[in-house]
């Protein structure tokens, strides 16, 4: 199996384990504005890292005989759905856990059948970086007569607190109050380069998506 490089700065499947700041991450609540005595954002986020489906690899397609790509030859198509993530930050290492549903559809409802299909949890940091890679398998189950099967898989991540967590100092300049009038008060702190700088390298995600070849990479790109 070919090692790719996927596009993971686009996701299919967004959520958190936790609060995240919605202009960074993607999720949580919207940023409140105080407006009473002062300006200032009140941004909640979280050392979970967000969970995210990269584009492309929610989906993988079999052919029968495995050489054809014709539309009749398609043996089996599989998506991963109801991404459900579980997060424990009570410690100095944050663990994230993921679980997934598989459901596949089958082109013959004929006797029973299992198949196995290969899935992948990379853990990034700052939308970039490969902190982590794991790969496992997931079993898919097809009923004597049914089309349709069903599998459950889960991936996990560890990540320190200490590197997914603000420094004191970025913190207090997103977060502190403004009074209308001050020199910065119309000043987005995120839009400042050093504290989306800051920012970027505190984020993690957790994706999670099928293990594909290149060929099957290309697949669901063109289609």
């Amino acid at each position: 199996m070919m090692a790719i490089s996927l596009p993971f700065r686009k996701s299919l499947i967004l959520v958190c384990g936790g609060a995240a700041m919605a202009m960074v991450a993607g999720c949580a609540r919207d940023n409140e504005i105080e407006v009473a005595g002062g300006v200032g954002i009140t941004a909640t986020r979280s050392a979970c890292p967000a969970v995210a489906v990269p584009l492309h690899t929610g989906d993988i397609t079999l052919f029968d005989p495995a050489t054809s790509r014709d539309a009749r030859a398609i043996d089996i198509v599989a998506t991963i759905t109801n991404v459900t993530p579980q997060c424990n930050d009570s410690g100095d290492k944050v663990y994230q856990l993921a679980t997934f549903d598989v459901i596949a559809t089958r082109r013959d409802a004929g006797p029973a059948r299992t198949v196995t299909l290969p899935y992948y949890a990379t853990v990034l940091q700052g939308g970039t970086a490969v902190v982590a890679k794991r790969l496992g398998n997931v079993a898919v189950t097809f009923a004597e007569g049914q089309t349709r099967g069903t599998g459950r898989g889960q991936a996990s991540a560890y990540v320190d607190r200490a590197a997914a967590t603000l420094p004191a100092d970025i913190q207090e300049r997103i977060t502190r109050k403004r009074k209308a009038g001050d020199e910065d008060a119309a000043i987005d702190p995120l839009s400042l380069p050093e504290v989306r700088a800051a920012v970027q390298r505190a984020s993690f995600e957790l994706l999670v998506g099928f293990q594909l070849t290149q060929e099957q990479l290309e697949y669901n790109v063109r289609r």
